[in-house]
């Protein structure tokens, strides 16, 4: 990794790094998209149990979702800014 400036377009300083929130954010929305169709298709084909892992696994992706989302208003409202609150910025 260089040491030096940050490239230009990135934001984040080495004080204050930029937040991974939205990585995280589009992690557990594909988590949690894998998860049902898999669960829907496990179920459709007898296997119950598996199914049911992954239903399991699918409500921990949602709340995974609930708490991103509550950080990231947070946030935004440490920094001042009244931005638009939807799942993908």
């Amino acid at each position: 990794m260089p040491i030096g400036p940050q490239p230009h377009g990135r934001r984040g300083t080495v004080e204050e790094p930029y937040s991974p929130l939205n990585l995280r954010l589009i992690l557990a929305a594909f988590g949690l998209v894998v998860c049902a169709v898999l669960a829907v298709l496990l179920f459709r084909a007898g296997w119950t149990v598996p199914g049911w892992l992954l239903v399991v696994w699918a409500v921990v992706a949602l709340g995974d979702i609930v708490v991103i989302q509550v950080r990231r208003r947070a946030r935004d409202r440490a920094e001042g800014g009244t931005k638009d609150h939807s799942l993908f910025e």
